[in-house]
């Protein structure tokens, strides 16, 4: 993120800092979602994956309660409540829940986008083995300005290495 020019007054480190700190509760709408589907060993039917996208609002609404229970505006929530709501939107407006297109969707929802997708894909899943690193390289790239925010995606490609260090340092034994 600090090597984008383009966003450099919207990512300084104090708000690098507050994105990476809510970015873990990207996915807390799954809380809402029941566990036949969650722990699905198959892929999901029409029905299952209409219940599974609603995580992303159940997910920003449980995170507005949170911030009305504070009674003041917490940066960090502002973050996190974008987040889990835009994770699924796409770049160029077939995402869900809102179908927002380009730079309508936040910026930490568009880097958490790839964060997301990296891992998800880079990781074996009840339901998945993970995906070979390099199949999945360039699985993103295809999606560059489709799904994913070009600019970012170039940045991150660009350090594609470090990301599979982690992931491979990081992985569930098999």
């Amino acid at each position: 993120a600090r090597e984008l020019p383009a966003y450099a007054g919207d990512l300084d480190d104090a708000t690098l800092d507050t994105i990476a700190a809510s970015a873990p509760l990207h996915d807390i709408g799954k809380v809402g979602i029941p566990d036949r589907i969650l722990r699905k060993p198959g892929p999901l039917d029409e029905d299952e994956w209409s219940v599974m996208r609603t995580h992303a609002a159940i997910g920003a609404d449980a995170i507005a309660g949170a911030e009305a229970d504070a009674g003041e505006t917490v940066g960090w929530l502002v973050h996190a409540k974008h987040i889990a709501r835009h994770h699924h939107e796409r770049w160029d407006g077939r995402g869900y829940p809102d179908g927002l297109a380009g730079d309508r969707i936040p910026l930490a929802a568009r880097l958490m986008a790839i964060a997301d997708v990296f891992d998800a894909m880079s990781s074996r899943r009840v339901y998945k083995a993970p995906m070979p690193l390099e199949d999945l390289r360039t699985h993103l790239a295809a999606e560059r300005g489709r799904q994913f925010d070009p600019q970012l995606l170039d940045v991150f490609l660009a350090h594609y290495g470090v990301f599979c260090d982690i992931a491979r340092r990081l992985a569930d034994p098999e």
